[in-house]
């Protein structure tokens, strides 16, 4: 069938829907709107049989749903209605929620139900396990990609008439925007259980407007402290780039800040918190808090760090969390200090990742964009980037296997290519590409791709540069094993199969035909030449002012329309076409 995608942004979701609908056969074509004008254009272009809107911020004009099917994906169970169906579960510590798929009509999230799947909240003690972006990533998206598929699946039997919300046995709820006015933090009164909730119900997007050291800013991600304790509202030490706040009963660690966006400037950044205070001018001399030393933070509470390690029996797990996945110069250095560090343990398998949410995206382009010269820190991030991968390509003496439980893109995909083998969830979408960002890429990928997939393949996914299923990635041998797991248990199911592995005496063998084969590539072409050649040629783009690669930074980090440009086609462009 063909099956045109409408969406205001081609985020996570679209992609996964893209792909999935691919795999099965459908001719898809995918067109970013930002306006019903540029929706009915989109139609009228590709004449579909099918609309469907995985994420779409405008109403669809009624010519086009009235002359043809078109089914939105809402965020919600049937039943709900509103804007902001996330927001509002993860405030009012909803247990199940859903997602439905709706016929466009008159009234926005009213139209008939052709499917509708619901899916268990990760349950928290106190403070919610997941943030609002994870879970729309993770369970959300299982259940969206679910009632998708259910739903093309009816629209192309022919035969089945989609349910009226009328005749509903749940109350139909139409639930308001969730104002920032309804997100705002009271330090002096509000717990550090009420702060987090807050906080991770609006953690990616839109972060929580709050004054700061007589700066308006917003507010992404945030983890309970359990140790630190002062003035309610005042900053109390760093970690890793984050800062420490006092609650009123104790505190939080804020990751990111974003500056409000003042009339007649761009949009702010989203940077370590950290750095965004330092940019400004405001930071203060607050003391370091560093984390606890890998392998000593377990426990019912342990200290918020963005890297953990932990061992069970012969294997060692190093998991990492970078909020979007983007991993700038001081991530890559952090990461690669804490991999040496676990290969200096006595283990015969470490496992790198294993967390839910992104494994990583590659380079941090918003810190890029925020430094004085992009182009040097483009440098310097990408050689970080680059030394931590070939530490992993490099480790001879255990088994190194990458552990996605989440999406990862362009250099984070070629970190994980670096293990020996690639575990994934099933729900993971990889991007294994860099294209759309005019970049000809790094990380070895022009030897891990083409060893993995052959290079005939290697060449077709950096050319179409589309997104890959967890399935489709098995098949062409991008992958090795896909773990069929919610994402919640993701991480545990990786561990007990690296548990198993690791005492094998085969590993051994494993291990040492490893070395052997390092030696002889080494031998024919060392891996310093691939390094050499990629960077060359990110090197000449970075220093080169009209390269596409930074109108194409600047339009993703700053919220713009994109150039149209020779590297990035209509079909996959990353913002709305202008209305």
């Amino acid at each position: 069938m063909h099956i045109l995608l409408v969406a205001s942004a081609y985020n996570s979701l679209t992609q996964r829907v893209h792909a999935e609908l691919r795999d099965r056969g459908h001719r898809v074509a995918v067109e970013t709107a930002g306006c019903g004008d540029a929706v009915r254009d989109a139609v009228l272009g590709h004449d579909p049989e099918l609309v469907v809107a995985p994420m779409l911020k405008s109403a669809i004009p009624r010519d086009v749903w009235s002359a043809r099917t078109c089914l939105i994906v809402h965020p919600g169970p049937a039943g709900d209605r509103g804007p902001s169906s996330l927001d509002w579960a993860v405030h009012e510590r909803a247990t199940r929620w859903g997602v439905t798929v709706l016929q466009a009509g008159e009234e926005m999230d009213a139209g008939d139900i052709w499917a509708t799947v619901d899916f268990a909240v990760p349950a928290g003690t106190s403070v919610p396990p997941v943030a609002k972006s994870d879970l729309y990533r993770g369970e959300a998206a299982d259940a969206a990609v679910t009632a998708v598929l259910l739903a093309v699946e009816r629209f192309a039997s022919g035969g089945y008439e989609p349910i009226p919300q009328t005749t509903l046995r749940e109350a139909v709820r139409t639930r308001p925007y969730f104002r920032q006015e309804l997100r705002a933090i009271s330090w002096a009164d509000d717990t550090t259980e009420t702060v987090v909730r807050t906080l991770r119900a609006a953690d990616s997007q839109p972060g929580v407007r709050d004054e700061l050291l007589g700066g308006e800013w917003f507010l992404h991600g945030g983890h309970p402290e359990y140790g630190l304790r002062g003035r309610p509202g005042e900053l109390l030490a760093t970690r890793s780039g984050a800062i420490c706040r006092a609650t009123a009963d104790g505190a939080v660690w804020i990751p990111e800040l974003r500056r409000h966006r003042r009339p007649g400037m761009p949009a702010g950044l989203k940077l370590p918190a950290t750095r965004a205070l330092a940019l400004a001018g405001t930071l203060p001399p607050l003391p370091e808090d560093p984390a606890p030393p890998l392998g000593s933070d377990a426990g019912p509470q342990p200290a918020w760090s963005d890297i953990h390690y932990r061992e069970e029996g012969q294997a060692g797990f190093l998991s990492f969390s970078f909020p979007g996945g983007a991993m700038s110069t001081d991530h890559c250095r952090r990461l690669l200090d804490a991999y040496r560090a676990a290969c200096s343990r006595p283990t015969s398998v470490l496992v790198l990742g294993g967390a839910r949410g992104f494994f990583s995206n590659g380079i941090h382009l918003h810190v890029i964009e925020a430094s004085d010269d992009p182009a040097a820190e483009s440098w310097a991030n990408v050689n970080a980037m680059n030394d931590l991968v070939e530490a992993v390509l490099t480790t001879t003496d255990r088994l190194v296997v990458a552990a996605l439980g989440g999406n990862a893109a362009a250099g984070g995909v070629m970190l994980a290519l670096a293990a020996d083998e690639v575990w994934c969830r099933s729900g993971t979408v990889l991007n294994p590409h860099y294209r759309l960002m005019g970049l000809y890429g790094s990380e070895y990928w022009t030897y891990s791709l083409p060893r993995r997939v052959g290079a005939t393949t290697a060449e077709r996914l950096t050319r179409q540069a589309q997104p890959v299923t967890a399935d489709s990635a098995l098949r062409i041998g991008l992958v090795d094993r896909v773990i069929d797991r919610a994402p919640e248990e993701f991480g545990a199911e990786a561990r007990a199969l690296a548990a198993r592995l690791a005492p094998f005496p085969a590993i051994r063998s494993r291990i040492a035909a490893k070395k052997a084969e390092s030696e002889r590539r080494d031998a024919t072409r060392p891996l310093a030449a691939y390094r050499e050649r990629e960077l060359a040629r990110m090197l000449r783009t970075f220093l080169d002012p009209d390269a596409p690669y930074h109108a194409l930074r600047r339009a993703f980090t700053r919220k713009e329309q994109p150039p149209r440009t020779s590297v990035e086609p209509r079909a996959v462009a990353g913002e709305p076409t202008a209305c």
